[in-house]
């Protein structure tokens, strides 16, 4: 079965044409087949249909992007975070430690409470355009919880995360070396088989610069890739080590030095930027423009926690990057997109050329401004994932 989406208004391609980053054509049409992108050009071009099973879409010259590609999620949790939130907004200020609270209700879920919520969230984030997502465990800090939760989250997505070193448990509290000793030890035996990456916060009031190090080191002996949180509430060292050690990603990067940019536009280390953090939290948001400038490759991620920001929109990110961030809507749905693809080393999603995974989102807009210039509005009307389409 092959589908031809034809009659595109403005097609996002994320292929770089004439210093246009996103390759964007107008009249334009896409031949999806066997889940891939099969071709790709003007409308009046299109591959005929005749002599094969094709079903033909109109797109009703609305504009069609990439499908999401968000690198950045913890799915896998109970509980609710709401009176925290509602603090927060009363003046008090976000602190790591509110992670702690999520680990009791987590470890306490069943496996088919955790299965069926994390089943739930997968399906919200495709309505709004997600066709890919990054997934962390973190919120167990126990060896049979952690395991279980990267076992879940591999049911639903090849881009697992073991965050072991979220932050130190209550049962290991002022003995923090002792926890780290763990997490490299049997919890890392027990996850590595289920994760593609390994994390860890590196921050003040969860781990050292030292300690990160540590987390890092045996998940790369591991055969993980190494992610890492860092200058989320504060400048420190994690943007250096994470450089250092070749991480995929540094994730948050709300207080960063010039030497921190400096290293980042050297490397092929993305940052990602979490812009929903920022609006729960009310920490300032980073400015995107000067790390553009700067040559410092940036995405977009959602974070979805039950603490410091949970929203599992894209749009709503993409919105924020361009009213508070100073990205231009190119630039964020960019980030939000091929950006992605980038903090996960994948080349085969956040784009649409031939060969690529037929992920791609249909709007109900003409243009992908519409993202930003109508923030809010449930903007999309159709997802393809790896060919299928939904709803």
């Amino acid at each position: 079965m092959r589908t031809l989406i034809s009659n595109i208004g403005e097609l996002v391609t994320n292929v770089d044409a004439d210093g246009d980053q996103c390759g964007i054509l107008r009249d334009a049409a896409v031949l999806i087949e066997d889940g891939r992108i099969a071709w790709v050009g003007p409308a009046a071009s299109a591959p005929t249909t005749h002599g094969q099973e094709t079903e033909v879409v109109d797109a009703g010259a609305r504009a069609i992007i990439p499908g999401f590609v968000d690198s950045h999620s913890h799915l896998v949790f109970a509980g609710d975070r709401a009176a925290e939130f509602e603090a927060r907004m009363a003046g008090e200020k976000y602190a790591a430690g509110g992670i702690r609270s999520t680990v009791a209700a987590t470890r306490a879920a069943t496996e088919d409470e955790l299965r069926t919520r994390l089943r739930g969230f997968v399906d919200e984030l495709l309505a709004q355009g997600t066709t890919t997502v990054e997934i962390k465990s973190g919120y167990g800090l126990d060896v049979n919880t952690e395991e279980r939760l990267v076992q879940l989250a591999a049911e639903v997505t090849p881009e697992v995360t073991f965050l072991g070193a979220h932050v130190v448990p209550a049962e290991y509290a002022d003995r923090s070396d002792e926890y780290v000793d763990l997490v490299i030890g049997e919890m890392l035996d027990a996850c590595a088989p289920h994760a593609r990456w390994i994390d860890v916060f590196c921050e003040t009031g969860a781990f050292t610069v030292e300690q990160s190090r540590r987390v890092l080191e045996a998940g790369i002996a591991r055969g993980l890739v190494p992610r890492v949180h860092a200058s989320q509430l504060g400048p420190g060292g994690g943007v250096q080590l994470a450089v250092e050690l070749g991480a995929a990603s540094i994730d948050h990067g709300t207080y960063l030095t010039d030497d921190d940019i400096s290293a980042l536009a050297a490397s092929d280390t993305v940052l990602t930027l979490l812009p929903g953090v920022e609006f729960s939290t009310r920490q300032p948001y980073p400015d995107a423009r000067r790390l553009i400038d700067a040559g410092v490759t940036v995405a977009l991620a959602c974070d979805t926690n039950p603490g410091s920001s949970f929203t599992s929109s894209m749009p709503f990110c993409i919105a924020i990057a361009v009213r508070d961030m100073g990205m231009t809507p190119a630039e964020a749905l960019w980030a939000a997109t091929a950006g992605g693809a980038r903090a996960l080393r994948r080349n085969d999603i956040g784009i649409i050329r031939p060969g690529a995974r037929a992920d791609l989102v249909l709007l109900n807009a003409p243009t992908h401004v519409h993202l930003a210039y109508r923030p809010g509005v449930p903007l999309v009307r159709q997802v393809w994932k790896d060919g299928e389409r939904y709803p």
